[in-house]
């Protein structure tokens, strides 16, 4: 009887027989938002399968209406109270069981937009607004997760400073506009260049962060190497028109120094890619011995 009402509303029933099947088809598929559970069932009575529903994951949110034959206050708090989203008694009324199952679509569509919602924000919070890379915090934190980990493992870890040549000029000879869509596309360029589990940030105007795990030195160059010749590959097309591009980029890795500092490695790429400009830039350049003992008034220093 119910499964023809549902189907007759349009609804794609399963429909199980006892308790213990409907928090297996429950759990087993993520695509279902609405239950109509009966408290009394075989093996797993519908209170239960309602707490069991509650301890597991929160999102996506299963809406509950429980049918039970028990009206009475204290038999309605405890079925919400376990879980229950609405409560129905029987025999019900087709009617009264459709604008329940209506009232529980809007409150799973709802629940659906806050998720989407704090979903974008908790991107908006991580990533770069022009480019849409890791932003500075995210980039410094997964590079000190990644750390940790290559201490963990005993793995090579390496990174990437890169920094676009010249963009001051790009900006000054074609606008801001180009020199933002000159960013997005750099980023686009760097983003294929890099592994799914390689974390890639912008660290603020035309400077970029590659985090590698399980990258040797050599490896770490060659990365930055592709990186530097998909930039160069072809000019960025923008409104004021094609703009070549190229960076410079250093490269550091903990089987160099700078094991179980995160700031120390980075700074060794960074003086690494200061060398790479001072060279003649649109290229990559290791990171020395002398670069993981330098303190960051002498960085200033180099970069000067």
């Amino acid at each position: 009887m119910f499964q023809h009402w549902l189907t007759g509303w349009g609804y794609e029933v399963v429909a199980v027989k006892d308790g213990e099947a409907a928090l297996e088809a429950l759990q087993a598929d993520r695509d279902i938002r609405l239950a109509v559970i009966d408290w009394i069932m075989p093996k797993l009575d519908g209170l239960e399968v309602c707490r069991r529903i509650r301890s597991g994951p929160s999102e996506p949110y299963i809406y509950v209406v429980l049918l039970t034959a028990r009206d009475n206050k204290t038999d309605i708090v405890e079925g919400l109270d376990a879980g229950a989203d609405d409560y129905l008694v029987k025999p019900c009324n087709p009617l009264e069981l459709k604008v329940r199952l209506r009232a529980g679509v809007r409150v799973v569509e709802l629940q659906e937009q806050l998720v989407a919602a704090r979903e974008a924000l908790r991107f908006e919070a991580m990533h770069d607004s022009l480019t849409g890379l890791l932003n500075l915090r995210a980039v410094l934190e997964q590079l000190e997760r990644e750390m940790n980990r290559s201490i963990r493992h005993q793995s090579p870890l390496a990174v990437l400073v890169a920094d676009l040549d010249h963009f001051k000029l790009v900006n000054d000879t074609y606008g801001h506009a180009a020199g933002d869509e000159v960013l997005r596309e750099a980023a686009r360029r760097m983003k294929e260049c890099v592994r799914a589990y390689d974390a890639l940030g912008r660290l603020g105007g035309e400077e970029f962060l590659c985090v590698l795990p399980d990258c040797t030195t050599a490896t770490g160059l060659i990365v930055a190497q592709r990186i530097g010749a998909a930039l160069e590959q072809a000019p960025v097309v923008t409104p004021s028109g094609p703009v070549p591009i190229t960076t410079s980029i250093g490269v550091a890795s903990t089987e160099q120094g700078g094991v179980g500092a995160a700031d120390l490695l980075v700074r060794a790429a960074d003086a690494a890619l200061y060398r790479a400009k001072a060279a003649g830039r649109a290229r990559a350049a290791l990171a020395i011995p002398a670069d993981f003992t330098r303190r960051s008034g002498e960085l200033a220093a180099l970069q000067a």
